[in-house]
This record gives structure tokens, C-alpha cells and sequence, in this order.
């Protein structure tokens, strides 16, 4: 397997996550081809809404995930090309639902679909992206792998409910927030990689280990994505930076540096989460980040996480999927340098 770069990794190395989409190049267009399929409706407005959002240019690392541990099992079906499906729609739907909560003015460069059509018309596709992604799974054929997506769908609901009850409360602490991206991200990238074998008809070992390499990812994604709306480029991420902090929100970093935070600090969190903020206060977050060693800390964690990752996948024989799904770990780092 791969081993973790170096914070100071050069990123114009090969993009693992095109190597593994060539691949799963056929894999993939038979998961678009579905998708297309699947987002059809007599009422205009729901594809409408619907592809706006799909074809966005997601990296759809997620049925990525799904298709390429399939093949690197040796599966020969077609059940892994609607579970696939099913994650994308998964996703999706909580994005769309995610945008109406957040209130954030960019979704994957552009105009989140709530901005365009309305908070109702967002809500009402997303149930209906919920919707496909059942019969999908009910296309696949396997009780158990519908079961995991399922209960992986009700686990990320949580996780949103967690994360909104959480919202501006400073008293947050590391616990409870990796209990809540536990639930609202990794959650989903767990299930992604889990049906897999699950569909296989491996043995319980093998679902495991892939449960946790889904889970072990999600959890170092969504710390990269942490540390990075505090310093990364706009254009580069398709989000604006700082929208975690003007949305209230207590991810790592800030619980970070609360935990080392002076009187000072701690009241400048307190106003500035609370909503009493200006634009310039987010230079004063970033700057008491960097100074308490937040973002670095943060990033830490998300190694260790990726490398857990990686570690999970050594109990399969090495091939070209082993080594490109070991490989999406060095991604979600490396995209923070």
C-alpha cells in the first residue's frame, strides 16, 4: 500500500482520484448512465433541479468508492453499478437539504440550488432523490447491502439534527464533534465502501475492514474540509472560505483552539460565533488558528485518520483497485498543501 505524504507533498503528481475514474471508467458510465435515467420525472422542475446539482462537477468520489471495491474484490455483477447510484443520490439529496440549513451562497463554484429555485423546491427534489435511492437499492437485489445504505441515510439525518443543535454553542467539545461528522459524513462513505463485499458475498472480516477504511476516509475528508475553509483558495474549492465560521459553526480547529484559547480568545469566540462579527473578524480567526496550532493539529488528525484507511486495506490481495482506493487516502491530504 501507499504510504501518507508529508505535509509537504507536491500535489502535480498524478490526481488519484482520475486514476481510479479510469479504471472504473465503464463502471462509472453505466453509474451515470443510471443516474440520468433515475432523475427522470413527468414534472419538469425535479430533473431540472435535480441535474443542476448532479452535474455540477463532483469528483462523486463516494460510488467511486462502491465500483472500485467491488472490482477489487473480484465481483462480476451489476448490483455495484445501482448501489453506486444510490450512494450519488444519497449524497445529493443531503446536499440539497444541507443548503436550505446552511444558507451558504456556493455550492461546487456556483449558486447553491436553493438560491435558484427556492428552499421549498430543494427540499421537496431532495425527498425525491431519498426516493430513488430506495428503489435503487431494491434494484440491487441484497437485503443487507439495503440495509446499510438505509440505516447509513437515518445515521446522516442525525448527524445533521446533531450538527444544528451543536451550531454557535462554543461549549462543544472534540467528542461530540467527531460523533457528529461520524454521523453526517463518514457515515455515507462507510456504507459506500461496505456494500461492496456486502454484495460480493464476502466474509464479515472483509465487510469490516471496508467498513472502516469508508469510515476512516470520510472522517480525514471532512477534517481536510475543516481545516481547509480556513485557508484554502475559493476557486480552488469550490466554496467560499470561512463559511464554517460565518454559519456559526464549532468544527476542530475552533474547538482546537478553544481548548488553549487565553480570556481574550475565548470572548472573541464566544461574539464571533454567537453572530456578533464582522467580515474582519475572520482574519482574527484565522490568525489565532494558525498561532494555536489548530489547523496543523487538525491536519494531523486527518493523517492518522487516512492512514487507518490505508492500513484496513492490506487484509485484500494488491491490484490496480487496492492500490488506487489506498491512493484516494493521499488525496484527501495532500488537497490541503
Amino acid at each position: 500500500m501507499n504510504s501518507l505524504p508529508q505535509p509537504n507533498a507536491i500535489l502535480d503528481r498524478v490526481d488519484p482520484v482520475a486514476r481510479l475514474m479510469k479504471l472504473a471508467r465503464d463502471d462509472m458510465a453505466a453509474v451515470d448512465a443510471l443516474i440520468g435515467e433515475r432523475m427522470g420525472s413527468p414534472v419538469p422542475l425535479i430533473p431540472e433541479v435535480a441535474s443542476y446539482l448532479v452535474d455540477a462537477g463532483g469528483k462523486r468520489i463516494r460510488p467511486l468508492i462502491t465500483v472500485a471495491a467491488a472490482r477489487m474484490l473480484g465481483y462480476e455483477g451489476q448490483g455495484h453499478v445501482a448501489l453506486a447510484a444510490a450512494v450519488e443520490f444519497i449524497h445529493s439529496a443531503t446536499l440539497l437539504h444541507d443548503d436550505v440549513v446552511d444558507e451558504s451562497d456556493l455550492r461546487r463554484g456556483k449558486a447553491p440550488a436553493n438560491q435558484v429555485w427556492g428552499n421549498a423546491q430543494s427540499v421537496l427534489v431532495g425527498d425525491f432523490l431519498f426516493a430513488r435511492a430506495f428503489m435503487l437499492m431494491v434494484d440491487a437485489g441484497s437485503m443487507d447491502a439495503l440495509h446499510v445504505l438505509s440505516r447509513a441515510a437515518a445515521i446522516i439525518a442525525e448527524g445533521e439534527v446533531r450538527q444544528l443543535e451543536a451550531q454557535r454553542d462554543i461549549a462543544t467539545t472534540r467528542d461530540a464533534y467527531m460523533e457528529i461528522i461520524g454521523a453526517k459524513t463518514a457515515a455515507l462513505f462507510a456504507a459506500a465502501a461496505q456494500v461492496s463485499p456486502i454484495l460480493a458475498g464476502r466474509s464479515k472480516d472483509d465487510v469490516r475492514a471496508l467498513e472502516t477504511y469508508g469510515r476512516e476516509l470520510g472522517l480525514a475528508f471532512q477534517l481536510v474540509d475543516d481545516a481547509l475553509d480556513y485557508g484554502g483558495l475559493a476557486k480552488r474549492l469550490g466554496k467560499n472560505i470561512g463559511d464554517d465560521f460565518r454559519e456559526g459553526k464549532v468544527t476542530l480547529p475552533v474547538v482546537l483552539a478553544l481548548d488553549a484559547a487565553t480570556a481574550e480568545e475565548r470572548d472573541f469566540w464566544e461574539r464571533s460565533i454567537s453572530g456578533d462579527r464582522t467580515e474582519a473578524d475572520l482574519d482574527t480567526a484565522i490568525a489565532i488558528l494558525k498561532r494555536r496550532g489548530a489547523l496543523d493539529a487538525t491536519l494531523a488528525q486527518a493523517r492518522g485518520h487516512a492512514k487507518t484507511a490505508q492500513d484496513a486495506l492490506k487484509v485484500f490481495d494488491r491490484n490496480p483497485y487496492s492500490d488506487a482506493l489506498s491512493s484516494l487516502a493521499e488525496f484527501v491530504v495532500e488537497r490541503a498543501y
